[in-house]
């Protein structure tokens, strides 16, 4: 048995192709059965974000199992070729798969490195598949595992900390200066996406009052009417900054809106108490010469992007930290998963020896005559003995072999020895032909 995934992301196809193959949540049931019945496909879970799609498995024999699952991509997208989806998929299998998991829970593989949504939608599409009984022992074990190491590396690697946008380094930023935000008040001077984000970072760090300036002061309105803020018609807004303790500047305009008088003369009605800038315009659209008066604390984008860089380098050492830890836990999962291919011989053998031991032991009571339930208790001890001294050799070798390069050999072997072949047991999900294929091969399936 082997685990295997086939998918694409934001690095391998773009946003046009991942929309096609995206799975919502109320598709998802039916797409998991659908999957589920594919050719040599016997557990099974779909992982769709906005910016990945990938399929995991467990199949028996895994280039049929690549197969499948390309397939399968394939027929949910309408291709009209393999050429227009094969080749932004990747395929990976065994130790490899594992770790793709891993790493993706842990997001070391997601566009912003250490985000805390990707957790979340691997257990919501693993409690799907598991509502659809599409998985199964491996895969059950494979993803709680990785959702436990997504876990410890948010918790043992500074992987999640600092920030890695412009909009909240400027959060980051501002209560370095303030140490607490709340009860604070912000003053967005135009309100672009970016200087929105800001704020609604800000709100949730504990800002509470929002004042909202643009020319058209319909949008200002409008744009207040989000955050349960102020609008402040554009010409009044240099002495409405004097209740700002922090002003995030971004607009279309092309020389300076806010200059150093004006924040003088703001401070002077604040007291002196300190006010946050932030200018993330471009060109900038506050003065320069504001970073030079006390109390004034002025950064424009490139400062922010600076703290930006410093913190995704800071963030990469994090993630060499969480790899490591990666590392030993596939390791781990990848010997359990092997030991279970020794499980059917292991237990054939131990089936066989007690059913020999059985009929021995009734053999030779019916020859002695009557016995006392002692003497039938010691010949039974004796036997069950004898049998387990024998077997403890080969299944301990069966065990310690399971993992290496040729435990399947091994176990093949065994089954010769022991005469076992007839008597190995599978699991009933195990049967490749446990479910039909479609019956055309082209059919356009859609899940």
């Amino acid at each position: 048995m082997n685990i295997i995934v086939v998918g694409l992301n934001h690095r391998t196809a773009p946003v046009e192709l991942r929309e096609r193959l995206a799975v919502s949540e109320t598709r998802l049931p039916e797409a998991l059965a659908r999957l589920r019945r594919w050719p040599g496909v016997m557990e099974a879970t779909i992982l769709s974000t906005c910016n990945r799609v990938e399929l995991y498995a467990v199949v028996k024999d895994t280039e049929q199992g690549f197969e499948s699952l390309r397939e399968y991509l394939i027929s949910v997208a309408m291709a009209s070729t393999t050429e227009e989806i094969s080749p932004y998929l990747y395929s990976l299998d065994s130790a490899e798969a594992i770790r793709h998991l891993f790493r993706v829970t842990s997001s070391l593989d997601s566009m912003v490195v250490g985000e805390p949504q990707i957790l979340g939608q691997v257990k919501e599409a693993f409690e799907a598949a598991l509502n659809q009984k599409a998985t199964g022992v491996i895969l059950n074990k494979v993803i709680r595992k990785a959702l436990s190491v997504g876990k410890r590396v948010r918790t043992e690697t500074g992987i999640a900390e600092n920030a890695v946008s412009v909009s909240y380094a400027a959060v980051e930023l501002a209560k370095k200066i303030f140490q607490s935000l709340s009860g604070k008040t912000v003053l967005l001077v135009g309100a672009g996406e970016m200087a929105k984000l800001a704020a609604r970072h800000l709100v949730s760090a504990g800002m509470q009052h929002v004042m909202i300036t643009t020319r058209n002061f319909e949008l200002a309105v409008d744009a207040a009417r989000r955050f349960n803020g102020m609008p402040v018609p554009f010409d009044e807004f240099p002495r409405e900054m004097a209740g700002a303790d922090i002003v995030i500047c971004s607009t279309g305009a092309v020389s300076y809106l806010i200059h150093a008088h004006d924040v003088q003369q703001a401070l002077h009605a604040r007291r002196n108490r300190p006010m946050f800038l932030i200018d993330i315009s471009v060109p900038r659209n506050i003065d320069p010469k504001v970073g030079s008066l006390d109390n004034a604390y002025l950064y424009n984008i490139d400062d922010l992007q600076g703290h930006v860089d410093k913190n995704l380098e800071e963030r990469r050492r994090e993630a060499m930290k969480a790899e490591e830890l990666i590392h030993d836990e596939v390791g781990l999962i990848v010997k359990w998963i092997k030991s279970l291919d020794a499980l059917p011989t292991i237990r054939a053998l131990r089936r066989k020896a007690d059913d020999i031991q059985r009929l021995e032991v009734d053999r030779i009571l019916t020859k002695l005559g009557p016995v006392s339930p002692r003497q039938r208790q010691l010949v039974e001890e004796l036997a069950a003995a004898i049998t387990n001294k024998l077997l403890h050799g080969p299944l301990v070798a069966l065990k310690a072999e399971a993992d290496a390069p040729n435990g399947t050999l091994f176990a093949e072997i065994a089954q010769r020895l022991f005469e076992l072949e007839k008597d190995i047991e599978l699991p009933a999900n195990d049967d490749p032909g446990h479910a039909a294929p479609p019956e055309h091969p082209g059919e356009q399936v859609r899940p």
